[in-house]
Parts: C-alpha cells; sequence; structure tokens
C-alpha cells in the first residue's frame, strides 16, 4: 500500500517535467521531471517487492522536491499553482514516507 503514494508522484513528475519542456522549452523541467519520476518509480518497486530503503529513497526524493521548490514558490510574487502543488506534493510525501519510517523502527 505504501508504494501507490511514490508511483503516483512517479508519473506526475514525469508528466510534468515533460508537459514544462514543451510549453517553455525548459531542459531543467525534463530532467529534474524524469529524473525525480524514475526514483519515486524505483522508490516504489522497491517498497513493493519489500525491499531495504524503498521508504528511505522516497523519504529522500521528497525532500529534494521540497527543497527544490521552496526558492521557487518565494521568488514568485504571485501564488502560482504549479510552485504551490509541487509544494504542497513534496510536503505531503516528507510527512507520509517519515510516518512510514517512524512506524517501521519504532512500531508506532
Amino acid at each position: 500500500m505504501a508504494e501507490h503514494p511514490s508511483f503516483t508522484l512517479a508519473g506526475l513528475l514525469a508528466v510534468g517535467g515533460t508537459v514544462g519542456y514543451i510549453r517553455t522549452r525548459s531542459t531543467p523541467s525534463l530532467i529534474a521531471g524524469l529524473g525525480l519520476g524514475a526514483s519515486y518509480a524505483y522508490a516504489g518497486y522497491l517498497i513493493k517487492g519489500n525491499k531495504d530503503y524503498g521508504n528511505e529513497l522516497a523519504l529522500g526524493n521528497s525532500l529534494v522536491l521540497l527543497g527544490s521548490v521552496i526558492p521557487r514558490v518565494i521568488k514568485t510574487p504571485t501564488l502560482t499553482p504549479v510552485p504551490l502543488g509541487l509544494a504542497a506534493a513534496g510536503m505531503l510525501g516528507t510527512y507520509y514516507y517519515e510516518k512510514k519510517i517512524r512506524e517501521f523502527k519504532y512500531g508506532v
């Protein structure tokens, strides 16, 4: 069950990065979207197979997503939906996978 958010974020980031590249020719959007999407997909694969470090990789991906979007949210004068959506996804992913790691480690 914990792999579903990871696979969902993988798809959304890959599609979002591709759309960002098509609309604005932004190569960093394409690289970041496909790279983080692939990393989330791999984390989902690890979680689904009950292999080691799947939740930790998903947490790291969420922190990278959150860390990369915070400066964008701060420097944008108006609240636009794309940075806010990315920030929300990063915060929710960070919270969810941190909770999963804590549950696994401490049984809480």
